[in-house]
């Protein structure tokens, strides 16, 4: 197991293959294995460099908060520290949020950008999503450990009586106010917006990202000249909860990334 000490955390990180680096950020309470068959594959032709963000899988909780901000400072520490030269960067639902705030914040080190789940204002979620957000707590703890959430963690966590702890954290950042809108125009990395038909918010939020990073907004040519810098993708038939396993997601995101 390989851990880099950064910015005041002490974060694990796991490489596959070899080539140019992806960065690859897991999805709330989850960890670098909730990828599945999409870690091998992305693998086959690049460095993917799995990062268990604060309080995940093998990184233990520090004394802060749980912010995507915050956990993008430790992303950006983590390049620095292993002197990667501009990695792509791909991060779904939670780690989607790190990454976009990764790229606003640290646009220098950040190469192709891809956000896979993850809407950028809290009132894109769908009404019973954010219902659902509002039980999130310390309190769930005890029934959540029949979900394969808390079976993952159990196995990997330094220290699994911090579950509860970890659902309080995420609980109290879910239930904060975001609009990342104006930040997300003035990213300058090349992005892939990936949603899934069937996400916690609709196809038409991933339009309005793709629309802010200048896509939408004219016809690409017969030669294609015309085309926006940044791409984006619906999967058909995706829910939110399969898409970090679901082989659609690498098939997209490779042809993107080896552009």
């Amino acid at each position: 197991m390989t851990y880099a000490d950064v910015n005041g955390i002490k974060l694990y990180y796991e490489t596959h293959g070899t080539g140019r680096p992806l960065i690859l950020l897991h999805g709330g309470l989850g960890a670098t294995p909730m990828f599945g068959p999409n870690l091998t594959a992305l693998a086959e032709g690049r460095q993917v460099i799995g990062v268990d963000l604060q309080g995940h899988g093998r990184t233990a909780d520090i004394d802060r908060p749980i912010r995507t901000e915050l956990m993008a400072d430790d992303i950006a520490a983590l390049i620095k520290h292993l002197k990667l030269e501009r990695p792509d960067i791909m991060g779904y639902s939670l780690g989607g949020g790190v990454a976009v705030h990764l790229a606003i914040r640290h646009p220098e080190l950040v190469g192709k950008l891809v956000v896979v789940s993850t809407p950028i204002r809290r009132d894109a979620f769908y009404a019973d999503i954010l219902a659902q957000q509002a039980q999130v707590g310390a309190a769930a703890a005890e029934g959540m450990k029949q979900t394969p959430m808390y079976q993952m963690y159990a196995s990997l966590a330094p220290r699994p009586q911090d579950w509860a702890r970890l659902l309080g954290k995420m609980g109290d950042a879910m239930k904060e106010d975001f609009d990342l809108s104006k930040q997300v125009a003035g990213i300058t990395a090349t992005t892939l917006i990936v949603a899934g038909d069937a996400d916690i918010f609709p196809p038409a939020h991933a339009v309005e990202v793709f629309g802010l990073l200048g896509g939408g907004k004219r016809d690409g040519g017969w030669d294609g000249s015309g085309r926006p810098k940044s791409r984006l993708a619906i999967l058909p038939g995706i829910t939110h909860y399969a898409m970090g396993s679901a082989p659609a997601l690498s098939s997209t995101v490779i042809p993107f990334l080896d552009e």
